[in-house]
């Protein structure tokens, strides 16, 4: 009998636990709907109101989906995950803050796809990535109107290398100082960035893209490809480094309509490299204040208020404005 009675208790205590135990396991694959709740388990069925709500349901290495268009908030990244929204768009609203802050450990992978960034002029980065560097891909994604002191994307890590993949995305009206832009590059403590940036449209920012050494990060790289830099309040792109290298290629993109110079290097140790681009309208075609800018001898550049530094050919000297 006594045996009987202790095995009734213990199952008695057991069954409270074994039944709250799913509540508190995170799934691989989780879901927010305009119409969810953030007390939900983020299931398919029952699914979160917003990304803040469900990561913290969402395992390391899963995935948040959105089911129908919606305005979900924004978050701060801190471990290996996707946020993706294929078919309906995942809208965050950023006034006066920041839409997705990463800030994963060393070796995380951040993919974000498929969403809407609106800062509302208030608003300081579309998304900022600093602290050490992960690898974060960025598809398919527009981010607008961030104009309280930051950027469309802030590349700011403090350690490692940051890889950053950034395609098929809108980045417009961005950033209101000279020393922002739709993306900055700006790694610091010895940091260091590779940037890789496809068939994106810059429209209306500060600078569309500014590699700034000035931070005292490492040595850094950016190549963009196929990409418009259009319509920038100073420049299309600007390298900028007096001390580690910074080096940057930019190939088959327009590079127009730019308020101060459409292709921009200064800095001892900042390199630009030009090619098959079309560099047109803007104020100043393009500028070297001490550091190396290059051309493959295949670029249009042309009717700019002044067209600019001759450059010289890739990969030794000679060759006039190409």
């Amino acid at each position: 009998m006594r045996r009987i009675a202790l095995l009734t208790l213990v199952s008695a205590f057991l069954v409270p636990l074994l039944s709250t135990a799913p509540a508190h396991a995170q799934a691989l694959r989780t879901w927010v709907s305009g119409v969810g709740d953030d007390v939900n388990p983020c299931s398919r069925t029952a699914p979160c109101k917003t990304y803040a709500g469900a990561i913290s349901k969402t395992a390391a290495s899963g995935e948040i989906n959105c089911l129908d268009p919606g305005g979900y908030g924004g978050v701060t990244i801190t471990k290996s995950m996707s946020i993706v929204c294929d078919y309906s768009e995942g809208g965050v609203l950023a006034a006066g803050t920041t839409g997705f802050i990463i800030n994963a450990p060393a070796g995380s992978i951040v993919t974000l796809k498929g969403q809407d960034v609106e800062c509302s002029v208030t608003g300081v980065h579309g998304i900022r990535m600093l602290n050490v560097g992960v690898t974060l891909h960025v598809h398919k994604v527009q981010i607008r109107n961030c104009r309280g002191g930051g950027n469309g994307i802030s590349i700011t890590p403090s350690s490692d290398v940051a890889k950053v993949f950034v395609a098929d995305s809108y980045i417009t009206g961005n950033g209101n100082i000279v020393s922002t832009a739709g993306i900055l590059v700006r790694p610091t403590a010895g940091a260091s960035v590779n940037l890789s940036d496809n068939r994106v449209q810059f429209e209306g920012n500060t600078n569309a893209i500014f590699a700034d050494g000035s931070g005292g990060g490492g040595a850094s790289n950016i190549s963009v490809n196929e990409s418009v830099l259009n319509a920038s309040t100073s420049n299309g792109i600007a390298v900028a480094s007096s001390g580690a290298p910074f080096k940057a290629l930019v190939a088959n993109s327009l590079i127009n309509f730019n308020v101060g110079v459409g292709a921009a290097v200064a800095g001892a140790g900042a390199t630009l490299l030009l090619e098959g681009n079309k560099i047109m309208a803007n104020v100043t075609g393009v500028s070297n204040v001490g550091g190396t800018l290059q051309s493959f001898k295949n670029n249009v550049i042309a009717a700019n208020g002044t067209d600019g530094t001759p450059i010289t050919a890739f990969p030794g000297p000679g060759g006039a404005l190409q």
